[in-house]
């Protein structure tokens, strides 16, 4: 995408007025804009901006990251850009410093669907891991690991939470996210046809069939937490100093209020085959819940996060079919489907089942 495809928030003007809002110009303005990167995503668009002032400026950015809706679906079929939106607008002022970019705007467009996030350039201090689909190693896994953990730390119990941060879902919501999610389902396993064996087949059905008692964890709304809904690692930028606490976590589209391991599933239940998975995954969660209790949780022992996990394990089944009703490609949704199937067997899942 060339230059001229910038959003119209990226024109100097409105860059100005953000900054200075932020409190970073010093009094200076800005005189130009360019953009050094520019690539596309399943659900928004990066742009790398470069940007020159008047005179010297010791706080104002050098470089900025506008993240915005794609030009041909604004707003998307799961409005992914209202959310992330609302998060960097109303929860990550209540973050402690440190655990995601510095947002410097954030706006959505409820008539055309539109929005756009200003964000803190980490390209140079921070790094991904690896690119995907390649596993990060062990220490590299356990950095993202105990990121996590001080993230849901921080608000782990919140009285906020449903309240001011997030929403609860009710029993009766959840019926009626089951049946979507049987309608999906019918027509995930019609497209599948004989490539869906008739285990698989019974596993999603006993699933959606027990959904009223596996929602039962959920619904006692104890030992929740915010957590990031699409954690993959590469939803994470890792210090290049290596600094213990330097790491930060970035694309909060699917953010909610739930439990914690729902997060540590995704990354490895979901992400990972089994050799690697097996051999890195307890370990993991022990890092997860040591990290925890260093930040002050309590009331929660390693079996509880251990049964956590493998609940969670369970309930991403429905994501792979969620994933494939919209429109996502196969290659994530295929992949993912059969990876989390591997860990419900690992895992002894099906014992969860009514």
């Amino acid at each position: 995408m060339t230059p001229s495809s910038l959003p119209d928030f990226a024109e100097r003007a409105s860059l100005e007025e953000a900054l200075c809002k932020a409190g970073v110009l010093d009094g200076r303005s800005v005189t130009g804009v360019s953009t050094e990167a520019s690539y596309a995503t399943v659900l928004s668009h990066i742009f790398r901006l470069r940007l020159a002032y008047t005179g010297a400026v010791s706080k104002a950015p050098a470089t900025l990251i506008l993240k915005a809706g794609l030009a041909d679906r604004p707003g998307g079929p799961w409005a992914g850009g209202k959310h992330e939106v609302a998060f960097y607008r109303d929860v990550a002022p209540l973050m402690p410093p440190g655990i995601v970019p510095r947002c410097f705007a954030a706006h959505w467009n409820g008539d055309t669907g539109t929005w756009h996030l200003l964000l803190e350039d980490l390209t140079d201090s921070h790094f991904i891991a690896t690119r995907w689909p390649l596993p990060p190693d062990f220490a590299q896994s356990e950095s993202v690991i105990r990121m996590r953990a001080r993230c849901q730390a921080a608000f782990w119990d919140d009285p906020r939470l449903g309240v001011a941060i997030g929403t609860w879902q009710d029993a009766r919501a959840h019926e009626e996210a089951t049946k979507a999610m049987v309608a999906h389902f019918s027509r995930f396993a019609d497209e599948m046809g004989d490539r869906l064996s008739l285990e698989r087949r019974s596993l999603c059905e006993r699933l959606f069939d027990s959904a009223p008692h596996l929602a039962q964890r959920y619904l006692s709304r104890r030992n929740m937490t915010i957590i990031q809904g699409d954690a993959h690692v590469w939803n994470c930028f890792l210090p290049k100093d290596g600094a213990k606490d330097g790491g930060r976590l970035f694309d909060w589209d699917a953010w909610q209020v739930n439990t914690g391991s729902d997060d540590l599933a995704c990354m490895m239940a979901q992400q990972w085959y089994p050799e690697l998975r097996q051999r890195f995954e307890l370990r993991l969660l022990d890092c997860f819940h040591e990290e925890l209790v260093a930040r002050g949780v309590q009331g929660y022992d390693r079996r509880a996060l251990q049964d956590d996990y493998r609940l969670s394990a369970l309930w991403l089944i429905a994501t792979p079919i969620w994933q494939h009703a919209n429109g996502i490609p196969p290659v994530i949704w295929w992949n993912n489907f059969e990876r989390v199937c591997m860990a419900v067997d690992d895992l002894d899942c099906r014992e969860l089942l009514s």
